[in-house]
């Protein structure tokens, strides 16, 4: 090992020319030094303050004894600082770890504090001390037991440290897509409610017979019973729509079309408007439809608004929760609802990218038995990042399926999210499931968000996930089980 530092003077000097010196230190204060005959020369080194003794990175082939002042260690950081590991006072030694434990170079920068001297021997003579001398041999031991117990301690507290932050930067991506559309959804409700306000004030002066108010009535009866409505397909949501939008537009209402998906979204079939196209002339029909239209698409809002807030609030929970071992009670979780769900907030970027989804829902049954919980962020993960792939007007590809176990009875249901985009190269796919990751900009991704899918599917529900890529096709499928594993 070569110093190079102008500050430190280095000076080889018989064994018996510093062995009173040698006898003041803890390793050597039992040590009769007449009886190593195998160790005769040492180092002696004065070093100012600030000098560095060991560079990281070069080799560690030494054991050092303090004999006067003050030496540190440090380790760098990835940020250019450096953090203390330990210091060293007289009489004490250091470096026995490195050597006992087989390690080559060194991790550390050794600086002097202080004005120092020191003794540096070589690997041979530290060896040969420990061979001959049982006095110096259980120091040693003592010491490298002593700092291999620091060492741990202060790994296990960088570890804590690195999952906090990779909890905190992960509670950051999942907040930003649930709060971004409770924040989308509210400024859409305040549209909504201007039209609501306009339509409202155009009916106002035309009285209302009691059939137009008991259908008035029925509607919103409808209306506000609530958000869960069930998940179809892609071809069936489109033929619903297609069939309610001719029928308003037949009927001469306003908007036909633009009305017809929130009707759909919310349930209401065709049957629960005859009445209102009865009881209304042509005008007042267009006018009650379009009102009832925008009212629909007001709770569909709200709903998103509600559905958005609980994830955040259940995200906020699972912090609460990250020290303990939290064991979800048993319960049916249907995945239809759970993917409509999340298509629903993820509603706005699809339709500004103009992306159509393809939906074949062909599970049945669609229910799974868990213990898990917040899948809602598996989806979420893997539906934004398929539309981020892909081109403006492309499409994404929802497909679910039985996949029976080997007795034949439903074993797992797999879910597979396609996108259409310029796929992950070759290189990249073995790594897309490793934390902060990331082919993304810097500033539009963390890298994060298919560690979390893969650690929520294989952690929380005992199921898998993977995923294939070439250039137009990138397809991650997750399989999970049909019940939940008894020990999870």
């Amino acid at each position: 090992m070569s110093l190079d530092d102008k500050r430190v003077a280095i000076q080889s000097v018989p064994l018996t020319d510093i062995a009173g010196a040698l006898a003041r230190t803890l390793p050597f204060a039992d040590v009769n030094l007449k009886n190593l005959p195998r160790i005769e020369r040492a180092d002696r080194i004065s070093a100012s303050a600030g000098a560095v003794l060991v560079e990281p990175g070069t080799p560690w082939d030494s054991y050092w004894v303090l004999l006067d002042g003050e030496v540190r260690a440090e380790r760098g950081e990835p940020d250019g600082t450096w953090t203390l590991i330990t210091s060293v006072g007289a009489g004490e030694a250091f470096g026995e770890a490195p050597l006992l434990t087989g390690r080559s170079h060194s991790i550390f920068r050794v600086t002097a504090l202080s004005d120092s001297t020191l003794v540096r021997f070589t690997a041979e003579d530290f060896w040969a001390l420990l061979a001959c001398c049982p006095a110096a041999r259980k120091v040693i031991l003592a010491d490298v037991a002593r700092r291999m117990q620091a060492y741990q301690v202060e790994a296990l507290h960088r570890e804590k440290l690195v999952s906090l932050g990779t909890l905190a930067a992960g509670l950051m991506h999942e907040l930003h897509n649930p709060g971004s559309a409770a924040k989308r959804a509210a400024s859409q409700l305040r549209e909504n409610l201007l039209r609501l306000q306009q339509l409202s004030l155009r009916s106002s002066g035309k009285p209302k017979t009691p059939e137009q108010l008991e259908c008035i009535k029925g509607l919103l009866e409808h209306a506000m019973r609530g958000c869960c409505m069930k998940a179809m397909s892609s071809l069936d949501q489109s033929d619903a729509e297609e069939e309610m939008g001719s029928w308003l537009a037949s009927a001469g209402v306003e908007n036909a079309y633009a009305i017809a998906p929130a009707l759909v979204g919310m349930g209401i079939e065709r049957r629960e408007l005859t009445c209102a196209r009865e009881f209304f002339d042509a005008p007042g029909f267009s006018d009650a439809l379009n009102w009832f239209g925008a009212l629909v698409s007001s709770v569909s809002l709200v709903c998103a608004i509600e559905e958005s807030i609980s994830r955040i609030s259940d995200l906020v929970m699972a912090v609460k929760k990250f020290a303990y071992d939290d064991r979800s009670v048993a319960r049916e979780l249907d995945v239809h609802d759970s993917l409509q769900s999340t298509l629903t907030i993820l509603g706005h970027k699809l339709r500004l990218k103009r992306l159509t989804v393809e939906k074949r829902f062909a599970a049945s049954p669609s229910v799974i038995q868990t213990r898990g919980s917040a899948l809602s962020q598996v989806w979420t993960n893997l539906i934004d990042n398929a539309a981020d792939a892909s081109a403006e007007g492309g499409q994404i590809d929802v497909a679910t399926w039985i996949e029976p176990d080997k007795g034949g009875a439903p074993g797992r249901l797999a879910v597979s999210i396609t996108d259409r985009g310029s796929g992950i190269p070759a290189d990249v796919l073995p790594h897309i499931f490793e934390a902060f990751f990331t082919t993304k900009t810097q500033g539009s991704g963390t890298g994060l968000g298919l560690e979390i899918a893969h650690r929520i599917v294989t952690q929380k529900f005992g199921g898998t996930i993977e995923g294939e890529s070439k250039p137009g096709r990138t397809v991650f499928t997750v399989r999970l089980p049909m019940k939940a594993a008894t020990g999870s």
